[in-house]
């Protein structure tokens, strides 16, 4: 199991890193939040900033789904 998970970091890690892609993260709790360009992976957590420079951090643990889109 924490192979899979060292795994899933990576490769999120790695599309995170590309401006160029929409990304959508489904929730355990059945939620979805569109990521937006100015977003990183910090420990564990996928940290975005709104136009207002606000921040939320969502725990890769909450994590269900993710989707990537070519912008």
């Amino acid at each position: 199991m924490a192979h899979k998970i060292k795994s899933f970091k990576s490769q999120l890690k790695k599309y995170l890193a590309i401006k160029g892609l929409d990304i959508i993260v489904y929730l355990h709790n059945g939620s979805m939040m569109e990521l937006n360009k100015n977003r990183a992976l910090v420990k564990d957590e996928i940290v975005i900033y709104d136009k207002n420079n606000h921040e939320v951090r969502i725990p890769i643990s909450l994590i269900k789904a993710v989707d990537m889109f070519a912008a």
